[in-house]
């Protein structure tokens, strides 16, 4: 079973917007569930999404290892190097 958002959170996103109890737990849940994706499936997500609009890996993975750095939920820091064994193995 998931564990409940953090009621100081919920009430804080009450008091910021029209949005009901209810409502604003269901934002944190799904805000969380966005960030908890593993590193690993981020990383071959990007990737091919990146590659679908004809980017290079010499400019995919420098993008990537700067996105992770930037995400709510602190990912390891990898190298270049690992971006490229997650996708390839």
């Amino acid at each position: 079973m998931p564990t409940p958002p953090d009621p100081a959170l919920v009430a804080r996103i009450v008091a910021s917007t029209s949005l009901s109890p209810a409502e604003a737990a269901r934002v944190v849940e799904d805000v969380v569930a966005f960030h908890a994706e593993p590193v690993e499936d981020y990383v071959r997500r990007r990737h091919a999404h990146l590659k679908t609009f004809g980017a290079r890996n010499d400019e995919i993975f420098p993008r990537i290892a700067e996105e992770l750095a930037g995400r709510v939920v602190a990912a390891p820091l990898l190298t270049e190097r690992q971006l490229r064994r997650i996708v390839y193995g």
